[in-house]
Parts: C-alpha cells; structure tokens; sequence
C-alpha cells in the first residue's frame, strides 16, 4: 500500500521567501523544508561552524602537527566506499600540503573486512609508520587499536558512525556522534569530519609560523571532494552539509575540481558546468563504490589523488567499466532473489533475510536497498565470507532503526552474531552459515514487534501540484542548480495526466508523452517496461533534457497510480 502526501508548509513562510526574490514554487518548496530566510540558503564559507566546537579537533590538530614538525611518518587507514575514499583523499592532500610525509591504506573487504582491525593494523605495521590516522572508521575498532598500541604506534580515530558500548584507546578520537561531544550539527560524513580536522590543523600550524614566507595552503580547494563524499554517504544535508555541497559543487562547475573528479563526471557523460548533487549520488558515487564493491578501493583514491588529467581519465575509465560489470552482477542477483521470494507472500512478512551461496559479496548492500525500495521491508541480504561466514548488508524503511533491531537480536540470542554495526537505515553483520534459518526467524520476530502498519505503508511525498505554466525549463533548470540530498529532498510533484503515447526504450524504461490541461510533456519512466493505463495519477520530478545539443523540458516519474 502507498500514501501520496504533499508536504504541509506554512504559507506566510513561503511568502516570505518570495518577496525576497524566490521563484514561488521554490519558494513554497523550501518552506516545506523548514527555510525561513534567505540567509540559510547563501552556503558562505564564513559561516561554516567553527572547528574549536568539535571535540577534540583542537588536540589532534596539535599532535599532528607536532608529528609534522618531527619528521614522523602518518598513515591513513581509510573505509572502501565514497566516503572513505574522497576522506582518505581529503586527508592525504592536506597533509601533504603541510608537509606531512603520509601515506594511505584501505582494506579490502573480502580479505580484511571493516575497520581499523587487528590483522589490518598487522598489515600496516610492515610500513613502520608512527601514527595512524583512520577516516570514516575506527569509533568501534577496539580490538585493532589496542594491536596497533601494543605494537608502538599511536592512533587518530576520524569517524562519524555511532560508538559501540566501549570507545576504543585511541590517543585522540574526533567524532560528532561520540559520548559528551556537543557539537551542533551530528551529520557530518566521514569526509566531512577529516575536513574540519585539517581546518584546526592549519590553524594550529599557522599560530607556530609554519606557512610563514610563503602560501598558506586553500582548504577550499578540497570542497569538490567534500561534496562528493557528503552526498555520496547520504548524511543528513543539514545547513553545514548544505553549506559544504554548494561551495563544492560551485568548484566543479567552475572547473576547478580535482583531476580525478573531471574524469569521473567526463566517463559517465555528464557536464561539469552543470553538475548536481544527483550526479554526485547517481553517476560519480556509484563509480567509486563499483571499485570497493568488486576490487579494491585504492583504485578510487589514486583517481582522486592523481593530479595528471590524463592518468585520472584512465582510471576513471576503469571505474566505469567496474561499475558496468557491478550493475550486470546486481541485476542477475535481483532477479534470482525476486525468483525465490515468488515461494512466499511477501506481504505476510515483517522483514526478508536473503542468502543465495553464488551472491557477490560486494553487491549485497545494493540488492537489499533495491529489494527494500520494491517490499517496503527491512531487508538483510546475506553473501559467502570466509571460514563458514556470512557477511550481511541490510537496509531499512523510516522508522525502524536497523542497528538497534541487530541489538536486539544480538541480546537476546548470544554468540548468534558475532559482530555487527550501522545506522537506522544501514547496517551489516556477520553469522555463521548454519545460523541463517535461526537468524532469519530471530529478526522476523523482532521487526514483528516494533513495525506497526503505519511504519509498513509506504509514503510518498510530494510538493503538492503544479499550475501548468509553472511546469516549465526555466524551473528545471533553477531546481537542477540547487543543493538536495538525504532530509532534504529534491522537489517532487504530483498531477493526473492523460498518456499520449507510450514505448519501451534501453529494454527496459519507458519513453512517454503525456497530456495535461491541453499540454503536452515528454517523460521517462526508468526500470519499467510494461504499458501504462490511458490515465495516471503520477509523482514526477522536473527534469532538463540535453540530447543533439537542444535542452528541453522532461518529467520524470517517480511513481504512478490508475486514475
């Protein structure tokens, strides 16, 4: 069952938004999000929150630069999705701009697992660094940093994810979301989180003479990679997320990004001058992702780090055709998972935990995402590890908080899963493969007791309808230059339209035109090929089509109902 709603929003607000210049449906759409003033929506860097307001910033930036300052040797340890790998670039850059010497470590996956783990720090250990510095990792790496402890060399936890019961001993942990740190905004992605290091960090040098008698290194120019990494990860875009997006997306379009992010926006066939925060999560995120997924994140980060046009491109054609063969492994195991559940009456089910031995274990967080869009459940889909292992990727609906969920399982049947960690809407975990039935029984009976049939509904939620006149390129194109993300959302409408004519394209997506108040739109209905009735009730979104050099208006429907 699906509820279309349009978001309420207080008129006097939108009102006022448009008196001070606002196009009235952007207007009413950013009064919907809580913006009162236009102030919110100027993204200057001058505003940005200060860093001495994030816990411990200030005393890491002081150990690092004495370490900068005694010739000691730094390591990053970085996460193997968009987030790690546009910190893990963040970090290196800065650094080396300091004058750090540094270097940089990502796990793979199938061989190490998350984290900052014991057999990790093993690994790390045969470069002789004397510090590491992990980036979106580490608040829960107990185990690992008490290894590279033992084995004399100090660590700096980066992380944005929530801490487990005990905080590992670290010499100094920056992290939002850790115990007694107060600082304003808990929605900083990993990338962001090392970002507001190297500010303190610079700070810190400054104040010792460090850059006296030449250019003090422009932070500003690692936004581009900010803004990936931040919309890639989808954090909540709050004012601070948002201010970070837009100066990076003001960079990329300029043509100021990194060699790497040119290559990246050049293989998946999108412009620079107009780039979006959709391009980041839609066409760049997936690229870097598809090299964590199926082999090894330092491909990624060797794009972003490469300062030769010519060396990015080639890597970033690797990663295009990684993410090419990431989406055909995907696509065989959403049909395969869509076979077997054909044996049970899905809606009967609170939840769907899935394993298939011929899954690939780096796609799994995708399959459930993409199962979880389709049912409306938290899904958990499980892959093959080592040793007898399963390795889980769930995903969740609002309102069910996963992690919490696999708290409850844990807690309730001991030693079942042997680790486990997340958010409300991600998370993952490991359990032996003769334990999927029992545990497959055991999350069913936990999701039973805390889903309700309202948290079971799907909702669908628009920006109300638009006049025809207002259905226009020129409001494409002013909402294409905005910044939308995660508790943002980019503006959706919803109208009746008369299908006027119909047919598949790519195989599978539908090319269509459809009639209302007497005109006419081109739309596109992507992963669906079957016809649609004369009459729909249609969510959309306003989109700018540039094909053969012409630019027009497309609508893009994001769900449809019979009339």
């Amino acid at each position: 069952m699906t509820d279309i709603t349009a978001r309420s929003f207080k008129p006097d607000a939108a009102q006022a938004l448009a008196a001070q210049g606002l196009h009235p449906v952007l207007a009413r759409v950013y009064a919907a999000r809580g913006i009162q003033s236009l102030q919110q929506l100027e993204y200057d860097l001058k505003a940005l929150l200060p860093f001495n307001l994030l816990t411990h910033a200030p005393a890491m930036a002081t150990q690092l630069a004495d370490a900068i300052e005694a010739g000691r040797c730094l390591l990053v340890i970085a996460d193997y999705d968009s987030d790690g790998a546009t910190a893990c670039a963040v970090a290196v850059r800065a650094l080396r701009a300091f004058g750090a010497q540094v270097d940089y470590l990502v796990p793979n996956r199938f061989e190490y697992g998350y984290g900052l783990t014991p057999e990790i720090v093993h690994l790390a250990a045969s470069g002789k660094p004397d510090i590491i510095i992990t980036v979106d990792n580490g608040i829960a790496s107990v185990a690992g940093v008490a290894e590279a402890n033992r084995l004399g060399m100090q660590v700096l936890v980066t992380d944005h994810h929530l801490p487990g019961d005990e905080l590992p001993d670290a010499a100094c942990i920056v992290n939002p979301s850790q115990p007694g740190c107060n600082f304003p905004s808990k929605n900083l992605a990993g990338v962001g989180v090392i970002f507001y290091v190297m500010l303190a960090l610079r700070a810190e040098l400054r104040q010792r003479g460090a850059f006296a008698g030449k250019p003090e290194p422009n932070l500003g120019n690692l936004l581009d990679l900010v803004a990936l990494g931040t919309v890639a990860d989808v954090v909540r875009l709050d004012d601070l997320n948002r201010t970070l997006v837009s100066n990076g997306l003001k960079r990329i379009r300029a043509g100021k990004a990194c060699a790497g992010i040119q290559a990246l926006l050049k293989v998946s066939g999108r412009d620079a001058r107009r780039a979006s925060t959709w391009d980041m999560g839609f066409a760049l995120g997936p690229r870097l992702n598809a090299a964590g997924r199926l082999e090894d994140m330092a491909l990624g980060i060797e794009c972003l780090l490469s300062d030769d046009p010519v060396r990015a491109f080639e890597l970033a054609q690797q990663l295009d055709a990684l993410n090419r063969e990431r989406r055909a492994i995907e696509s065989d195991m959403h049909n395969q998972a869509l076979a077997a559940l054909e044996q049970i009456t899905v809606q009967d089910n609170y939840s769907l935990s899935l394993f298939d031995p011929d899954w690939h274990q780096g796609v799994i967080g995708i399959l459930a995402s993409r199962l979880k869009e389709k049912f409306h459940r938290p899904v958990i889909a499980f892959a093959q590890g080592n040793n007898g292992e399963l390795k889980g990727s769930g995903r969740s609906i609002p309102g069910f908080h996963l992690r919490d969920a696999l708290d409850m399982v844990a807690k309730r049947h001991p030693e079942m899963i042997r680790k486990f960690g997340g958010h409300a809407m991600a998370a993952g975990l490991t359990i032996a493969e003769e334990d999927f039935s029992r545990f497959e029984k055991a999350f069913e009976d936990v999701c039973s007791q805390l889903l309700t049939p309202a948290l079971l509904t799907r909702t669908v939620e628009t920006d109300g309808a638009l006049e025809s006149l207002d259905m226009s390129l020129e409001l494409a194109q002013l909402l294409r230059a905005e910044v939308w993300g995660q508790a943002f959302p980019e503006p959706a409408f919803q109208g009746e339209f008369q299908v006027e004519q119909q047919r598949v394209v790519g195989e599978k997506h539908l090319k269509l035109r459809l009639k209302q108040a007497g005109r006419s739109f081109e739309a596109m209905l992507f992963f669906h090929a079957d016809p649609l009735p004369e009459q729909l009730h249609a969510v959309y979104r306003l989109d700018v089509n540039e094909y053969n050099g012409n630019t027009t208006l497309q609508l893009l429907l994001n769900h449809w109902e019979p009339v």
